[in-house]
């Protein structure tokens, strides 16, 4: 796939969206309002995306709470908001508190985690469509040893369900005819960031240990689909313009020699992302997709400063395998980051602009 202009996933959802998912809470509207609604807005979003130039776009995951919404959502045995906070900061200090989900009975499934994401997008445009999933150690974290336990007695019988659960999800999208599958994987910033990795060290974990179980489940779930492209997102957070880690790729360098994604869609937007140097170690048939526009302000790069960007890349990574995205989705969680509409278009229409002029038109 030579798709240049790339997006990660989400985008700021419309204020009347976020206002129906409330209103289905409190009984205001039903569920069938709410899709229209959703659809009005994913159209939108793909015009949107379309008029920016870019050579793949998403539904926004406007039909979502959060990137990870899909899969609580879709399956039983999850308490929505029970799980353990996660703090995330800005550069200034100011933190924020995020509760994630955690499982609390046997998972069942009760829909299919994407496919009408991915069918309704697919008769909404003639680019190239992608469907984003969250990878099973991300799902990790949604496991307690203690409010989990009555479901799984361990964390690896709980990620045995999630590989099952993911892996058949990935089936159903490549019958449905998907061919970009992305699966994010914040997690991997928590094993690049040297004091997030002493505390794996401190609760008795090898964080060097924890990566290859990281690649073992990501390769058990994308494995065996010739002719899709899976992509690997990986950020420090993203939550309202927070982050939670910071550290260069060296430490997880070995994920793209020996996991099976053929896209890594790095964040590269500032001072905590570190050089390009790793990307030395990313092998010849794979892409890197650089994402040197920041989603979480509004700042808008000059052209100049990301093609200078793009060739120092180009040093360790031969400039037909490179691309350009977002940093990040605009807004990880329905709250959203602290940028405006505006500079979110502006945003997606330099990344397009950019990459015509970096590559030519694909």
């Amino acid at each position: 796939m030579r798709a240049r202009a790339d997006v990660v996933g989400s985008l700021l959802r419309p204020p009347g969206l976020a206002a129906a998912r409330k209103q289905l809470e409190h009984g205001e509207i039903n569920p069938v309002e709410l899709k229209r609604i959703e659809d009005r807005a994913i159209d939108a979003a793909v015009t949107m995306e379309e008029e920016a130039g870019l050579d793949v776009v998403t539904d926004g995951e406007f039909r979502r709470y959060a990137f990870f919404g899909h899969l609580v959502e879709a399956l039983d045995g999850f308490d929505k908001l029970g799980g353990w906070a996660i703090p995330f900061h800005d550069e200034s200090g100011e933190e924020l508190v995020f509760k994630r989900p955690v499982v609390v009975d046997k998972l069942r499934w009760r829909r299919s985690l994407c496919g009408e994401e991915w069918t309704y997008l697919r008769a909404r445009t003639h680019r190239v469509g992608k469907v984003t999933l969250v990878s099973a150690q991300q799902a990790a974290a949604y496991y307690d040893p203690e409010k989990s336990k009555g479901a799984y007695k361990t964390r690896d019988a709980y990620l045995e369900d999630i590989v099952d659960i993911s892996r058949r999800e990935v089936e159903e999208l490549v019958r449905l005819g998907c061919t970009y599958i992305q699966v994010d994987a914040p997690q991997y910033a928590a094993l690049l960031d040297q004091k997030m990795r002493e505390g794996y060290r401190q609760r008795g974990s090898d964080p060097e240990a924890l990566i290859d179980r990281c690649i073992e489940l990501d390769n058990a779930i994308i494995a065996g689909h010739p002719g899709v492209t899976f992509g690997l997102h990986i950020c420090r957070g993203n939550n309202q313009s927070k982050f939670y880690a910071e550290g260069d790729y060296q430490p997880i360098s070995r994920i793209f020699q020996k996991t099976l994604f053929q896209r890594f869609l790095l964040e590269y937007d500032d001072d905590r992302s570190g050089g390009f140097e790793p990307l030395r170690q990313v092998p010849e048939d794979r892409t890197v997709v650089l994402g040197l526009v920041t989603t979480k302000k509004g700042r808008l790069e000059k052209a100049e400063e990301l093609k200078r960007r793009i060739e120092e890349a180009s040093q360790y990574v031969d400039l037909e395998r490179l691309a350009l995205s977002p940093q990040c989705g605009f807004a990880s969680t329905i709250e959203g980051n602290r940028i405006t509409p505006d500079e979110q278009w502006r945003k997606l229409e330099l990344v397009g602009g950019v990459a015509r002029s970096v590559w030519g038109r694909s």
